[in-house]
């Protein structure tokens, strides 16, 4: 029979509180997994602790803020002491992140830009996210200056654009292709995949991939209904009191997604998601600083519902590629986006055979 919980893992109790009870954790691993956010409160001490005490650490933060703060703090000494503190391992961003990648290495040629749609797809009884997520983008929209702050003082070297130059998208706009309205996604898609063609391009010299990143969001109706409720929300955000009630009355303000239970089995069970890449590029022999992209590929990843079944997932084979592909990770540790620390391993087939999985839609011909 299969041991009960507790005969072959113990447990250890700590709190983000107390950091001498997570320095005591850290000393006994070689990798934390934290699930702990909003990672804006959270979330620092955990990777202080695992650094200091040289163990390697993977969260499922979606908060760019946060992960590009760790990275301004604790890349160096991360570096020193030889572990990997790799965030965003959830939904937010492996499958866009290890998307790109794999649209990349699908292409015959040079892959230029991606553009991903997100379509999440529920059953009878509807959607359900936990109210932390919720949280998490207040928090992280009231406080969009400190960001462009924090860029600033990193002082990220520019990426270079190669290829034809991807046109932006107005942030809502109709997608012949799916036959729906789309908007901006408002994740950390865009700022993880950046990052990561930052790396490829800088430490790797691979031709970095530009990137936008939406949603599909259906007909005329839920354009209306979600205009509507983020009118609202972005009203209330920019104020102390507009914050206190939109985290008090998640469901309210959500029109019933975000609730403080998060959702029912029933809810997870129905739920799914699919992400589309659409890519293009130059071919084999071309120069993608000449001329016109001259072909394309559409891939995709597609997953059971995205917070609570794709991002243990992701997170939990994160880790297992960072213990077990150890000889295909960066040469020097740090603090690292996924597509970045797993571009060599065998993260992507491992996911293949969870249940999230990367195929090939079309290749067109040049």
């Amino acid at each position: 029979g299969k041991a009960a919980p507790g005969e072959e893992v113990g447990v250890l109790l700590c709190d983000v509180g107390d950091a001498g009870s997570l320095a005591t954790m850290a000393r006994q691993t070689r990798l934390v997994l934290n699930c702990v956010g909003p990672y804006r409160f959270f979330g620092e001490p955990v990777v202080e602790a695992c650094v200091e005490n040289g163990a390697s650490c993977i969260d499922i933060s979606g908060e760019p803020q946060f992960l590009e703060g760790m990275y301004l703090k604790y890349n160096e000494k991360a570096a020193e002491k030889g572990v990997y503190v790799v965030g965003s391992c959830g939904f937010d961003s492996i499958p866009a992140d290890m998307g790109v990648l794999y649209t990349r290495d699908k292409l015959k040629g040079t892959l230029t830009a991606v553009e991903s749609f997100l379509s999440v797809k529920s059953g009878p009884e509807g959607l359900g996210v936990h109210d932390g997520t919720w949280k998490s983008a207040v928090y992280g929209l009231a406080d969009e200056d400190s960001l462009k702050k924090l860029r600033r003082q990193i002082g990220y070297t520019p990426v270079p654009v190669v290829g034809a130059k991807l046109k932006k998208r107005g942030f809502l706009f109709y997608s012949p292709e799916f036959k729906e309205y789309c908007i901006t996604f408002m994740g950390s898609d865009g700022s993880v995949v950046k990052r990561t063609q930052r790396y490829l391009h800088t430490e790797l010299q691979q031709t970095p991939v530009q990137y936008g990143a939406y949603v599909t969001l259906g007909g005329l109706g839920s354009v209306i209904k979600l205009m509507f409720m983020s009118m609202l929300f972005f009203l209330l955000v920019k104020f102390n009191f507009g914050r206190k009630l939109l985290t008090k009355y998640p469901k309210f303000f959500s029109a019933g997604y975000f609730s403080k239970e998060g959702p029912t089995q029933k809810q997870m069970d129905g739920t799914s998601f699919t992400m589309t890449f659409f890519g293009e590029g130059y071919s084999e022999g071309q120069d993608p600083q000449k001329g016109k992209p001259n072909v394309k590929i559409c891939t995709e990843v597609r997953g059971p519902e995205p917070g609570y079944i794709a991002t243990p997932i992701a997170m939990v084979q994160a880790g297992l590629s960072l213990l077990e592909d150890a000889g295909s990770l960066p040469k020097r540790g740090g603090v690292y986006s996924p597509g970045a620390a797993f571009s060599k391993t065998k993260l992507i087939d491992r996911l293949n055979k969870r249940g999230v999985e990367f195929s090939v839609i079309s290749k067109p011909e040049v």
